[in-house]
């Protein structure tokens, strides 16, 4: 019997959807079908990512709740998988398949956006721990978060690229501050956190010292990765603390909006959907602009499926995710503007409206304030090109004078006030 065969075998057999939340993923975590892709022995099964695709999409077909993702199964494993000790995943794994612990990403800083690399966030050596002293903005999800994967400088005198380390943090610990940030849509996604004094063990130090810039392009790789099919997505996606004894049944009920520290936010998965079906709603289907404007949205969303086949093959042949990347992100940045702009041409005066007024009670209004972050998460739509015209069209590297200077002589970051 294949993997896939095996895979679906075992999800027809074990699925309950009265069983608590958090027996279920811990079922789905110890089998191995949560997270394919993963290896056999961490929580997956060793499939290939087409398998994995396979294995996701019966499951999805089914109506089968899948893993815990976010930061944690999207960014955090990936990256522990490919630099991390026997021991780092020995102990960090398990709290990310099973949705016991949650994380966030504690990269960009007030002053290192674009440039992450001139991050100013310092961790010093104190014995067998680093003491961290900084500020990050943009962590999502981080006034939930149980741990952190954490840049900070570890050397001052060593060129910008070459003196960041890669942790992982205690985000539950005294000396960490999560300040959630209001958005446009009334929702808090994102926060700023403050470090002062906090403290991480030396065995959380992921890839080596120094070595962190190398680390992170792996993260980084994965976070711009439009096609998370091999990662378990179609899952449980959260932000916040879910009660992992309610059932699966209930966890799983529609739920027009997320409450999100007293603002009702809505978070529908199905906005990709919403221009055709305003163009039902509102009798558009025969308009021949507006027949055209929802075939653009498709050949892009095809597009968007092509580049995903091609990182799979780049992934079938053991090599990382590359600048396939970074054209699966701008491809992500253009469709939610395409949505947003083609789904509220399609309710007309309507799409001034808001909330239960609004048609569909406004899930197009709030992604579409939501949709401006997406060309900035995860690096922004102008590194994505650079990357891309570096890369791909081998045209010569963005000039930068700081690239071989010592941290500490550059004018960068925060350090732009001295």
């Amino acid at each position: 019997m294949g993997v896939v065969d095996q895979a679906s075998t075992w999800l027809d057999r074990h699925w309950d959807p009265e069983m608590p939340l958090g027996e279920w993923w811990e079922l789905l975590a110890e089998s191995g079908c949560g997270y394919p892709s993963w290896p056999a022995d961490r929580y997956g099964l060793g499939a290939s990512v087409h398998e994995a695709r396979a294995i996701v999409a019966r499951r999805m077909s089914c109506g089968i709740l899948g893993p815990p993702t976010g930061v944690g199964a999207y960014l955090g494993a990936p990256t522990l998988l490919a630099h991390g000790t026997t021991d780092q995943i020995d102990r960090f794994l398990p709290g990310i398949a099973k949705g016991t612990e949650t994380w966030t990403q504690l990269f960009s800083e007030p002053g290192s956006g674009s440039d992450l690399a001139s991050l100013a966030t310092r961790a010093d050596r104190d014995g067998d721990q680093f003491i961290i002293n900084g500020q990050k903005v943009w962590s999502s999800g981080a006034q939930y978060a149980d741990l952190a994967i954490l840049l900070a400088r570890t050397d001052f005198d060593q060129p910008k690229h070459r003196g960041i380390s890669f942790f992982v943090i205690d985000m539950r610990q005294e000396g960490v501050e999560v300040r959630p940030l209001t958005e446009m849509t009334g929702g808090q996604t994102f926060n700023e956190v403050f470090l002062t004094d906090a403290a991480v063990p030396a065995e959380n130090l992921v890839g080596g010292l120094n070595q962190g810039w190398r680390v992170t392009m792996t993260t980084l790789s994965h976070e711009r990765d439009s096609d998370n099919a091999a990662a378990g997505v179609g899952g449980g996606v959260f932000y916040g603390r879910p009660d992992l004894a309610d059932s699966c049944a209930a966890y799983m009920a529609p739920r027009r909006t997320e409450q999100l520290d007293g603002v009702e936010l809505w978070m529908d998965p199905a906005a990709p959907e919403m221009p055709a079906r305003m163009a039902k709603a509102f009798g558009r289907t025969g308009d021949a602009i507006a027949r055209q404007d929802l075939m653009r949205i498709h050949i892009l969303r095809e597009v968007m499926r092509l580049n995903g086949l091609r990182a799979e093959a780049r992934r079938a042949q053991g090599h990382e995710p590359g600048p396939e990347s970074s054209t699966g992100k701008l491809l992500t940045s253009e469709l939610g503007r395409m949505i947003r702009d083609v789904g509220l041409a399609m309710e007309g005066p309507y799409g001034q409206l808001l909330g239960d007024d609004a048609p569909e009670q406004g899930v197009l209004q709030v992604y579409g304030l939501f949709i401006p972050a997406m060309s900035i998460a995860g690096g922004t739509d102008e590194v994505q090109r650079n990357v891309l015209a570096e890369r791909v069209l081998g045209l010569p590297r963005e000039p930068d004078l700081s690239r071989d200077v010592p941290y500490r002589q550059l004018q960068v970051g925060t350090q732009r006030e001295r």
